[in-house]
């Protein structure tokens, strides 16, 4: 077994395993601003459009987590980037979304970004909400009740942000 995942940029021949990430992630609706009924090509296209770069984390030379890196806003907001994140539900656990924020974080350093912001980070993700907070991000925003969660009802969503 692998201890540390290797991160690589997505081909096109990743979309089935890219897929086989996030169709369950969007199917619970607990993390996302999505709609939990988009289609496969809808949602690869959303992940790997063309306004970003996608990536791919392997564990036991298996793709088991998937990160895209974009520009937050456009014109006088694009030093800063925004990212997202998905991870199998057989990888859990494993540091691999740490792995894959901390290199999103140095690719975006690279990249000529001054700043990564979380736009809607939903409250009751308590994984994401400790990630951030552990990797120095401060919750800078709070959205009341923004976000309906299937299981939990109305949550708050919560706005992240850390200088690079």
């Amino acid at each position: 077994m692998d201890t540390q995942p290797s991160i690589r940029p997505a081909e096109r021949e990743d979309r089935p395993a890219i897929w086989a990430i996030l169709e369950p992630v969007l199917r619970a609706g607990e993390t996302y601003a999505l709609d939990r009924d988009l289609t496969e090509d809808a949602a690869l296209d959303y992940w790997l459009g063309t306004d970003r770069t996608s990536f791919v984390a392997l564990l036991d030379g298996e793709i088991r987590g998937t990160y895209y890196l974009k520009r937050n806003q456009a014109g006088g907001g694009s030093h800063v980037a925004n990212c997202g994140y998905a991870v199998s539900e057989k990888a859990r656990g494993r540091g691999l979304a740490r792995a894959m924020a901390l290199h999103s974080l140095s690719e975006a350093g690279q990249r000529g970004f001054r700043a990564m912001q979380f736009n809607f980070v939903v409250e009751a993700n308590a994984a994401a909400v400790h990630l951030w907070r552990s990797l120095g991000f401060a919750e800078v925003g709070r959205l009341p009740k923004a976000f309906d969660h299937p299981v939990d009802g109305p949550v708050d969503a919560l706005v992240f942000w850390r200088d690079l």
